[in-house]
């Protein structure tokens, strides 16, 4: 069963339980909340989130920095994370690389992320992160670990 987010209304499918509610999460989360974040989706391991580019997230040179563009991707990883396990479940960035592969000037950017199966407690992640027109910005990948506890075998 796959469970479907929104951020700002819900949506369903036929036969589908209602979805997992996430609606309003980015808005209490201090650090997503002040680099202007938002889930437009996250459902079946799968998270779409997009952020625009303001001035408080430019380096000296005038491009998005590298370490909010980074934020973005790991966020969007977790979303994808979050969709698939029980509510209030741990767990953490261990791993993440990003590769950078055009700057960000203007506009809005937006994350593509997908979480495998996990293995025991480990989930692998990864995100392709464009620009409005859909220019490659970065490929990100990523290790998350669920904390011991929560109900999945090492």
């Amino acid at each position: 069963m796959s469970r479907l987010l929104t951020d700002g209304e819900q949506m369903m499918r036929a036969g589908e339980a209602l979805p997992f509610e996430m609606g309003g999460w980015i808005d209490t989360a201090p650090f997503e909340n002040l680099l202007g974040m938002v889930i437009d989706e996250a459902a079946s391991g799968k998270a779409v989130l997009r952020m625009p580019f303001t001035v408080k997230l430019a380096q000296g040179g005038g491009l998005m920095h590298g370490g909010a563009i980074t934020a973005l991707a790991d966020t969007a990883v977790a979303m994808a994370i979050k969709s698939v396990l029980p509510e209030g479940t741990h767990f953490a960035t261990t791993e993440l690389t990003t590769r950078f592969m055009a700057p960000v000037q203007e506009g809005v950017l937006i994350a593509r992320a997908s979480v495998s199966r996990p293995q025991g407690r480990t989930f692998y992640g990864e995100a392709v992160l464009e620009d409005e027109k859909g220019e490659k910005i970065a490929r990100f990948s990523s290790v998350f670990r669920v904390a011991r506890g929560q109900g999945l075998e090492e």
